[in-house]
Parts: structure tokens; sequence; C-alpha cells
């Protein structure tokens, strides 16, 4: 699979006639979250792979990404913010626009059934 996801990048590629642009060509300038990205390669924060293994962690963590999914009035960033279950406790990271933001996806997680307590890491831009 992955040497077929690689031929299709590189076939996509020649088909454009350009290789894709690296941060280093746009400036120098690295992507908004290099520094989170750093930080979670160690054991001490939560990403997705330490998502619990059972089926009411999955399902929890489903139904709150659904209703941030579901809900237009979320910019990008806060629907697309780390949900991680672990028996019932939800945690929430990543970057959302405003505190009135940081609030509803939280107060999302909280109402959603089967959630115990919600730990809300998430971080307001530009603050």
């Amino acid at each position: 699979m992955k040497v077929f996801l690689g031929a299709c990048v590189i076939a996509g590629a020649l088909v454009l006639g350009s290789p894709p642009l690296m941060a280093e060509q746009h400036g120098g300038t690295n992507a908004d979250n290099t520094e989170r990205n750093v930080r979670d390669r160690g054991d001490k924060t939560l990403t997705p792979m330490d998502q619990g293994g059972s089926a009411a962690d999955r399902d929890v963590t489903a139904a709150i990404r659904k209703a941030i999914v579901d809900n237009d009035a979320l910019s990008t960033d806060a629907q697309n913010v780390k949900i991680v279950t672990i028996a019932g406790v939800v945690t929430l990271r990543g970057p959302v626009e405003t505190p009135a933001e940081k609030a509803t996806v939280a107060a999302t997680a909280e109402k959603t059934k089967g959630v115990k307590r919600v730990d809300n890491q998430l971080e307001i831009k530009n603050q």
C-alpha cells in the first residue's frame, strides 16, 4: 500500500510538472504546529495513538468528532482538534481560533454520553 501511494505521489508530481514545494522554498517558514509536533513525540503528552482500545472509548471519540465536525460555526482548526478517550476520560488538544471555540469544543465533549471527565488542553492561537 505504501509503495502504491508513493507511486501516486510521484506520478502526480510528474503530471503536474513540478515536485511538491517544501517549507524551505517558502522563505524557510515551518508549519504552525512544528513545535507542537516535536513536543508530541515524547511520552509526556497524549496523542491519538494513545486512544483507548475499548469500543466505548472509540464510540465516545467518534461521537465527539461528529458533533464538532457538524458544527459549521467552528473553524477548521477547531474541527480538527485531537480527541483522545481513555476509560471515559477525554483529552482535547490542539489549536482553536477563539476562547469561544475552546469553550464550545469542551462543552460538546462534556455533554457526550459516556464521558466521565474532560481534560481541556486546547490552545487559543495567537495568544
